[in-house]
């Protein structure tokens, strides 16, 4: 017996390392949420959109704060990068400057949703609660270092997504929007797994520290699985950031989904789908880069044509700017093309002033939109310099932003990916990345025609008062100013996004 007790103690499970200082910034929001989630079930005290709103904020600024101290460790040289979880789970620059990006929309968007919601007449926490674990799983997906880990972000960020879409239950068309993004995330969320369960056919493992240096160290005879398994991951992420041909349910849903869940969707969830395609390709698969760069190449370049030529035919602002996103995903997809520390710099700059602009743009047709938040045709925004001058100008930074117009961040941005793309000797698809921007420049100019060109008869007639809430201003006014600032001086997140280049840290 005293034997038998013996074995089992020498055979006891192992529990994995854990550093719990880099897992911070995620356990703060995902904590947040279900202390929120806790309170309102057990107390009856109603607590007031404006007050979920603050919660939310404090949340979400505490998790920045979090990830601070762990930017300036992993940026130290006598430290570095590290992980835990055994592994699963990686801290370096790379994640963490996800990680604030993700904190920073969350900020900026619970501003937006506080006040659409208050319009709405939608009380509750769920919105918010939704916002936070969705946030979490983009953190996760940001420093994953095995594709369980990945999945598991992927499905937390995309299941909150697909109900915050269909949030709106007084409308048919928000209802439909979160059906439809379910049921579309959930075949390239089957992509991912059959992907996934190739990939592991072909190595033995699902961590990608151990796939890369599997990779590295052994020549494969027949890789057909792998590169199987590769191109059913690159479709499932091809969904996820709305890459042609699998575009499919971002003009419907951005249509019909409540307009500050679509900035969100355009923001944070677009940066964290990058995030993890580029841990993907670039870190793991770079042995690869001969097979999977032709798909991307190919991919990019329908994506960037296709989302500029049908955003100008729309008549729609909220398909016209769902059609520009996958515009703006073919840029993205530039860089990540060129399979460089130079292309993932450009992708997460181009990540970082995107957001402020579309979130910008989003706030400025939510305010809008009439108060039953419908009105977003192109024709709403007739006058909208003799009625609001002041969010005209706005609404024009930010058109002329996402434009690559120079003298506002989007310039950069544009620029930075097709250097990159230059720089691999790519020059057809940095020429296609120029016509298009040329071709999109064209439907933001359509809206500044409306918003600017329009006679004074016209405005009194159709006119409509708009009433700026403290919270939007903030947004609009912090978008602005990030736009218009790095369109002058870009070093400090040009700097920032070179400290950025993601690592595999085994444990």
């Amino acid at each position: 017996m005293i034997q038998n007790m013996s074995f089992i103690a020498s055979n006891s499970l192992q529990t994995p390392s854990v550093s719990w200082s880099g897992l911070l910034p995620a356990i703060i929001l995902a904590a947040a949420a279900i202390l929120l989630l806790t309170i309102c079930s057990l107390t009856p005290i109603k607590i007031t959109n404006q007050q979920l709103t603050i919660y939310t904020c404090v949340a979400a600024v505490g998790s920045l704060v979090a990830t601070i101290p762990l930017w300036l460790r992993v940026q130290d040289e006598s430290r570095g990068p590290f992980s835990t979880i055994s592994g699963a789970f990686g801290i370096d620059g790379f994640s963490l400057f996800v990680t604030m990006l993700l904190t920073v929309s969350v900020i900026l968007v619970s501003c937006l949703a506080g006040v659409f919601l208050k319009s709405e007449d939608i009380e509750g926490p769920e919105s918010y609660v939704l916002l936070l674990l969705s946030a979490t799983g983009g953190i996760i997906m940001a420093g994953a270092n095995d594709f369980i880990i990945l999945f598991l972000g992927i499905e937390v960020l995309s299941i909150s997504a697909y109900v915050l879409a269909a949030m709106n239950l007084k409308r048919i068309q928000s209802q439909e929007a979160g059906l439809k993004y379910f049921v579309l995330g959930a075949f390239a969320s089957g992509f991912l797994l059959y992907g996934i369960a190739l990939l592991y056919g072909a190595t033995g493992s699902t961590e990608l520290t151990a796939i890369r240096n599997f990779l590295v160290d052994t020549e494969l005879t027949n890789d057909t699985l792998l590169l199987a398994g590769l191109a059913l991951i690159i479709v499932g992420f091809a969904f996820k950031v709305a890459a042609v041909p699998f575009h499919f349910w971002a003009p419907d849903v951005y249509q019909g989904a409540p307009t500050p869940f679509v900035a969100y969707m355009a923001s944070a969830i677009k940066a964290a789908g990058f995030a993890a395609m580029l841990r993907v390709l670039y870190v793991t698969f770079g042995q690869y880069r001969a097979d999977w760069q032709p798909v991307i190449y190919g991919i990019a370049i329908a994506t960037l044509l296709l989302g500029s030529l049908l955003a100008i035919v729309q008549t729609d602002l909220k398909r016209m700017l769902a059609y520009s996103s996958i515009s703006h995903a073919g840029y993205l997809l530039v860089g990540t093309q060129a399979a460089s520390d130079q292309g993932v710099a450009a992708v997460l700059f181009y990540l970082a002033t995107y957001a402020f602009m579309v979130i910008g743009s989003f706030a400025v047709i939510s305010l809008n939109s009439g108060p039953a938040g419908t009105e977003t045709d192109l024709n709403s925004v007739t006058g909208l310099a003799n009625r609001k001058p002041m969010l005209a100008i706005a609404f024009t930074v930010f058109l002329l932003g996402q434009a690559g117009i120079p003298l506002t961040s989007g310039f950069f941005a544009k620029f930075y990916v097709i250097e990159a793309v230059i720089e691999e000797e790519s020059f057809g698809l940095a020429i296609v990345a120029m016509l298009a921007a040329v071709i999109g420049a064209f439907l933001y100019l359509r809206i500044l025609v409306k918003i600017w060109l329009t006679n004074q008869e016209t405005v009194s007639e159709e006119g409509k008062m708009i009433v700026i809430p403290k919270q939007v201003s903030f947004v609009l006014t912090i978008a602005t100013i990030v736009t218009l600032f790095l369109g002058v001086w870009p070093e400090p997140l040009v700097e920032m996004v070179q400290r950025a280049v993601p690592v595999l840290m085994a444990s």
